[in-house]
């Protein structure tokens, strides 16, 4: 049906002609990252693939998002009109809500074609059975997913990006950094080399390109993902590392590529030691500040999160007969372990019970493309050769919806580009993905509807501030409840003041 090439292509062509020369990095200087959710449609007279005629498609970028940075918890607002995170995967899903608020407009006020339509409850909505979304993402997600095992090989030199990452744990491509002295350079991503490597009996065989891992599986791209052969998730990396271990002949586990991401307070802390045996795998993790800690966690934790609860939110779970979930992941070329990956978003919940009518865990594909992005670090650095001049990543982040009014947004320091400080909190210093104004676009959906159409939820209690309108969602709140009771005890939540405006 699809590939995680041509997902990859599809978004990086968006990229290049959708979005603003404005917020993008600025040449042979600075880098990126690159998110995105793909709405892919099957024809409603064909349910699944034949040998004889595959099905044909359609795709489309519903949103993108571009961004490195967060803001550390001193910058924090209690009026909602600032993003506390703005990693490309996070403004990616923000980005969506916009677009499934939009959706959920057209559905309500039947004046065009939805991708929603009417559910079996009163007032309530569910997607069509012939859509998916497809996220992609341009780098693995910082966190969890970013502990990767780097092997060793006798007649290769290991993987071709960042090879300071085991020497300095605060440089990691999804976190909020500026690497001090970033000289080192890139092998030639035109020519990589691929072996095959023989795992311990027991787990995948697996491929070795330019030394990222991969499982080896002829439908890499198509195919279900390759489940790990041990439940990793709840390994130490020395554990993994013993697991993982390579056949003489070939190659061994010699270290982790670190992340950014810090411990969050109440978890068991990384070890620190030297090796692979430098961080503790499986933990829930906070993106890292520059001097001022940060609230916002990691988005492999994040993601994680979606995959239990959807990715709409608990705003738009009034309006939904049941969560919007992902139905495939997919990252592009880059530092990569498809065990880390399953288990970073997929098997940290996996054991999850009791959870509420209509949400589980999801078993999402996790695929990765062999198409690198052209503004990652990586790639950058690759073009910048021997050119003197420090590597940095993009301040600016761009949002992009498919909406009809104002369809893109870019902003620098959690607020639009050019806010000063007499303009803040100002209307036209909001972000169109910020809180305040995903909430006011919320309340101008109930307005469009007449009150004996609102779904029960909301027409049993008066509500007014976006907390309480939050905490009204019920089902969605018990089952984010048995997430953090049974898998994330540790989630760092911003206290309630943070989500007491109108």
């Amino acid at each position: 049906m699809w590939t995680a090439d041509e997902i990859a292509q599809l978004c990086y062509e968006h990229y290049g002609s959708r979005l603003p020369k404005k917020g993008k990095p600025e040449p042979n200087h600075e880098w990126t990252l690159l998110a995105a959710v793909v709405k892919i449609q099957s024809p409603a007279d064909e349910a699944s693939d034949t040998h004889d005629k595959p099905v044909q498609v359609t795709k489309e970028v519903v949103s993108m998002g571009t961004g490195t940075k967060c803001i550390g918890q001193s910058k924090m607002r209690k009026s909602g009109d600032i993003l506390n995170d703005s990693h490309a995967e996070v403004i990616a899903r923000r980005s969506f809500q916009r677009y499934l608020l939009h959706q959920l407009q057209l559905a309500a006020t039947l004046k065009e074609d939805s991708i929603f339509v009417p559910g079996t409850q009163k007032g309530l909505w569910k997607l069509r059975p012939d859509l998916i979304f497809v996220f992609f993402s341009s780098h693995t997600p910082c966190g969890d997913a970013s502990i990767i095992p780097k092997l060793e090989f006798e007649d290769q030199p290991c993987c071709p990006v960042i090879r300071d990452w085991a020497n300095n744990p605060s440089v990691e491509a999804s976190s909020n950094l500026e690497a001090p002295g970033y000289e080192r350079k890139c092998e030639d991503l035109g020519s990589p080399v691929t072996k095959k490597v023989k795992l311990e009996p027991g787990t995948a065989a697996k491929e070795v390109t330019n030394g990222a891992v991969h499982p080896h599986s002829l439908g890499k791209q198509e195919g279900d993902p390759i489940s790990p052969g041990i439940n990793s998730y709840n390994l130490t990396v020395e554990e993994l590392a013993a697991v993982t271990r390579i056949a003489p002949d070939s190659a061994k586990v010699i270290d982790v590529y670190r992340t950014g991401a810090k411990c969050v307070p109440g978890e068991a802390g990384d070890s620190g030691k030297p090796g692979a045996a430098f961080h503790q795998v499986g933990l829930l993790r906070v993106k890292p500040g520059r001097g001022d800690r940060t609230r916002s966690m990691s988005c492999s934790d994040k993601m994680a999160r979606w995959n239990v609860l959807g990715c709409q939110g608990a705003l738009l779970m009034h309006f939904l007969e049941e969560p919007i979930y992902l139905s495939a992941v997919v990252i592009g070329k880059c530092p990569y372990s498809q065990e880390a990956m399953q288990r970073a978003l997929i098997g940290r919940c996996q054991n999850l019970s009791a959870l509420p009518k209509g949400f589980g865990v999801q078993e999402l594909k996790i695929l990765q493309s062999d198409l690198l992005f052209e503004q990652s670090r990586c790639a950058v650095q690759a073009k910048m050769a021997d050119s003197p001049g420090r590597l940095v990543p993009c301040g600016a982040a761009i949002s992009w919806s498919a909406v009809p009014e104002q369809p893109l947004d870019v902003t620098a320091g959690g607020f639009p580009q050019g806010t000063t400080k007499k303009t803040i909190g100002s209307l036209q210093a909001r972000s169109q993905i910020s809180k305040v104004e995903l909430f006011r676009s919320f309340q101008k959906l109930l307005n469009r509807i007449a009150r004996d159409k609102w779904p029960d939820s909301l027409r049993v209690q008066k509500l007014d501030t976006y907390q309480e309108y939050k905490e009204a969602a019920s089902s969605y709140q018990e089952a984010w409840g048995t997430l953090r009771k049974q898998a994330f005890g540790s989630w760092i939540r911003n206290p309630p003041d943070y989500h007491q405006f109108k």
